[in-house]
């Protein structure tokens, strides 16, 4: 590691604390602004985590050709949806940029060509929790785009290389939801804790292998059948997930919270891993 680069990390390593790793079911864009059990379930987070010298987020809603990290000083507020009332539009989350975190990503990651980014900023996948679990919106955020031309399993490995992070005051965060079809949603139930029987046993069966350390099988997502195809018939509300699970020390255990399904066809469900001794 040369000069720059220790200065870098020296600028966020903290202590010997080491920062959970999470994944959060985002569900609904209505969520930033609505009550429920699920803003909740986000809020009661910043009881129970460290401060984060900065934050790391993964959102399903930043797909590109390459891998991009935010780079700029000031991520404007994306509002990346349409047909919403205009109070989600004016919601703002003006937290600040991290150039320098940005920077220490790119040094870190070795698998992918890393290139900085001055256009995108802060997308629904994103504000939207983070505003609930952070509200004064002042924590450094900066966010991975998730290259589509690339294999899970090279998704896997690249957050195997961020892992890191976590011991130098970085929260990553990725933002998704294990079950997401909106084309099959009971839109009657939007706003009702119910899931179809394959939303609900893909799930279960998604939760037993995070339990069980059975990478393989979350990797390999499209050679489980029908349901799978069902539950997950894109990739960019799952690949989330793998970013936390690649971000698995050996000290950590495992917890899920907002685990329940909403209007039949998305889940909820969130993970959190830390180490044992903090938990």
């Amino acid at each position: 590691m040369n000069s720059a680069e220790t200065k870098e990390k020296s600028a966020f390593f903290q202590n010997s604390t080491t920062l959970p790793s999470l994944f959060l079911g985002h569900g609904s864009p209505m969520n930033a602004i609505e009550e429920n059990e699920f803003v909740e379930g986000l809020r009661n987070l910043s009881k129970t985590i460290p401060k984060p010298t900065a934050i790391l987020c993964i959102s399903a809603h930043w797909v590109t050709d390459g891998t991009f990290v935010t780079a700029m000083e000031n991520p404007p507020t994306i509002h990346d949806f349409g047909g919403f009332p205009k109070a989600l539009f004016d919601v703002q989350y003006p937290a600040p940029g991290s150039p320098e975190l940005a920077k220490l990503i790119q040094s870190v990651v070795k698998s992918q060509n890393v290139k900085l980014d001055y256009e995108w900023g802060l997308d629904h996948g994103a504000w939207s929790v983070i505003k609930h679990i952070y509200p004064k919106a002042d924590i450094p955020v900066v966010q991975l785009s998730m290259d589509y031309k690339i294999s899970p399993e090279a998704h896997f490995q690249l957050a195997k290389e961020l892992s890191t992070l976590r011991n130098q005051g970085v929260l990553i965060l990725a933002s998704g939801n294990i079950v997401h079809n909106l084309r099959m949603v009971a839109w009657d139930r939007l706003n009702e804790v119910y899931g179809f029987d394959w939303a609900l046993d893909v799930n279960q069966k998604v939760k037993n292998w995070i339990l069980a350390g059975d990478n393989e099988s979350l990797i390999q997502i499209r050679n489980h059948g029908k349901e799978f195809e069902w539950a997950i018939p894109t990739a960019e509300h799952y690949l989330p997930l793998l970013y936390t699970l690649g971000t698995k020390l050996n000290s950590d255990s495992i917890s899920f919270f907002n685990d329940k399904p909403v209007a039949g066809a998305l889940t909820m469900t969130s993970v959190r891993l830390e180490p044992s001794h903090q938990g």
